[in-house]
């Protein structure tokens, strides 16, 4: 199991996370964002979707700002998703809770995201790859019930640099294929 990481600050985060997301992303790759939009600690995920859909992003993209992909909803959803795509990979993206000092990280990785496990749920793994953002620290009780200590400038910034690395990464595999 392999990973890297890059805070959101560094200008290079996006070119860090794409090059290793290209080895992760083909014309069968599904992009699952997990999360909700009534907190702003877990908003990561559809914001990501919203703004890949917004740009036009040409691999199928699940969970978005109006039709999220969270706790309520995951299992049905992705046994929707697997029935619609049943030989495609998937990479997840959903928030996540990590060190105080690591707030602001992004990291992608080469194993799946485990949704709720921050806050003690137990839900699917969703992804054979997957790109998570550490957007406080597991310190703060009841995070996604009380997420007055996250910005939303924090999330905003943070989708970003997600979006931009898997454009990015589209690219990098696109331009390989055609060599």
């Amino acid at each position: 199991m392999t990973k890297i990481r890059s805070n959101y600050k560094n200008p290079l985060a996006y070119y860090d996370l794409a090059h290793f997301l290209k080895d992760h992303i083909d014309k069968n790759t599904i992009i699952v964002c997990i999360g909700t939009d009534r907190y702003i600690g877990d908003c990561l995920g559809p914001l990501v979707g919203t703004m890949l859909k917004c740009k036009h992003f040409p691999l199928p993209v699940y969970g978005t700002i109006s039709e999220p992909i969270h706790a309520l909803n995951i299992e049905s959803k992705l046994n929707e998703i697997k029935l619609l795509h049943p030989h495609n990979n998937i990479i997840g993206i959903d928030a996540c809770l990590g060190d105080f000092e690591a707030i602001g990280e992004i990291q992608a990785r080469d194993f799946p995201v485990h949704p709720g496990k921050g806050v003690g749920k137990s839900l699917p793994n969703v992804g054979d790859s997957s790109i998570i953002g550490i957007v406080d620290s597991n310190n703060n009780e009841g995070i996604f019930s009380n997420s007055s200590n996250i910005r939303l400038n924090l999330i905003l910034n943070m989708a970003e640099v997600i979006l931009y690395s898997l454009i990015h990464s589209y690219y990098l595999y696109y331009n390989k294929i055609l060599l």
